[in-house]
């Protein structure tokens, strides 16, 4: 397994973790021959490109800006950086594999002893909140929910298109889930299905993840059994509206979205998700659809949907604005987590005609004349959101 850890010869420095993919610079080393340094800048040159890309792919190194640490410093040890021969699950288990360490900076800490000070992940070294959210564009989302990772909507493999490329095709935007894999998952607890369309039901996606996670439970809306049932995943409940299933000590609890057909199909879902330990409630519809009259007696401290609505000539696709902050008024959370599922490069005739209304800065106004203490939180797509529930 390739591991990134502190070294006192040659080390890679990397100054100020951000959102963006960190610098990597090389810092003196301490050797004594002049040919046995230039032998060691050879191999960390030949390195620094692996190293590069595997940072851009670690979750662990991705998620550094949210632990605080204003430097981390990242060496790589005689063929640690080496890549690792097989097939995809070798790449995903050095992927969590991999190891950050602070360490000073210091020119007095040129010694020859390799150092095996590590920084450890929160859940070990740091105190970690029971939510961390990522956004993976469009409706996906990787959660990890006390302890269970939950994957919601999943479209990681090919484009979106409905089965109508010439109408509406798109792909992922930002440079870091242009590059995400099914690599980058962790094994996973769940697959959360809504709905029964292809942003939500990704055919193409489940087909894959079916190889790799084939006995994972599989939740989703009845909408969604045409596509599922004959993937070969084993472990699947479908819940209509008010029916609920456990996920471990999570009770998963299907709630009515938006009729995407005739008035006499059943709605899509939305979900609540209530955490025993510690307590708190999760809700998630994606359209920003409800019936108010079956939320009144509801609460959750955690709402995830849309704040942008998304509108089609004479036709609402997505709601928001004025819809999501009447949501916040039901539910009365203590954090909304904005949902840019409108937010993806796209091509074709609808695309064209899909108008955005409203900004986050604009719900923002909106909701703080009612709500002022409610916190929005703006996920980055592919980093990791922690939610201080």
């Amino acid at each position: 397994m390739a591991c990134l850890h502190v070294c006192s010869k040659g080390m890679l420095s990397l100054h100020h973790v951000s959102h963006s993919l960190p610098l990597l610079r090389c810092r003196p080393i301490a050797s004594s021959s002049q040919q046995q340094h230039e032998q060691h800048q050879q191999h960390i040159a030949s390195n620094r490109i692996r190293v590069l890309s595997f940072a851009q792919h670690s979750p662990l190194l991705r998620r550094a800006h949210h632990y605080h640490h204003p430097r981390l410093v990242v060496a790589v040890a005689a063929g640690a950086a080496t890549e690792e021969e097989g097939g995809g699950s070798g790449r995903r288990r050095r992927r969590r594999g991999v190891r950050m360490a602070a360490a000073s900076t210091s020119p007095q800490n040129t010694g020859t002893a390799e150092s095996t000070i590590s920084f450890e992940p929160p859940g070990k070294g740091e105190k970690r909140t029971p939510l961390e959210m990522t956004h993976l564009e469009g409706n996906s989302w990787l959660w990890e929910v006390a302890g269970l990772q939950i994957l919601v909507d999943p479209v990681l493999v090919g484009n979106l298109d409905f089965g109508i490329p010439f109408l509406y095709d798109a792909a992922k935007k930002s440079k870091l889930m242009k590059e995400y894999n099914l690599d980058d998952l962790p094994p996973l607890d769940c697959i959360l299905i809504t709905q029964g369309y292809d942003d939500h039901c990704h055919k193409r996606t489940l087909q894959a993840l079916v190889k790799r996670f084939s006995d994972v439970r599989v939740i989703a809306s009845p909408n969604a059994k045409s596509i599922i049932s004959d993937i070969g995943y084993t472990n699947i409940v479908y819940l209509e509206p008010s029916e609920s299933t456990m996920l471990g000590d999570i009770k998963i609890r299907a709630t009515a979205g938006p009729v995407l057909g005739p008035p006499w199909q059943r709605p899509e879902n939305g979900y609540f998700l209530e955490v025993r330990e510690p307590d708190f409630v999760l809700y998630y519809e994606p359209h920003c659809v409800f019936e108010q009259a079956k939320l009144d007696h509801e609460h959750a401290d955690v709402i995830v949907t849309p704040v942008v609505k998304q509108v089609l000539p004479g036709y609402t696709l997505v709601s928001g604005q004025d819809d999501a902050v009447q949501l916040a008024k039901i539910l009365q959370p203590k954090f909304i987590v904005t949902l840019k599922n409108g937010d993806l490069e796209s091509q074709g005739v609808l695309s064209w005609i899909v108008v955005e209304k409203g900004t986050v800065q604009s719900f923002k106004s909106l909701l703080y004349k009612s709500l002022p203490d409610v916190e929005v939180l703006e996920p980055e797509p592919g980093v990791p959101l922690q939610v201080p529930i």
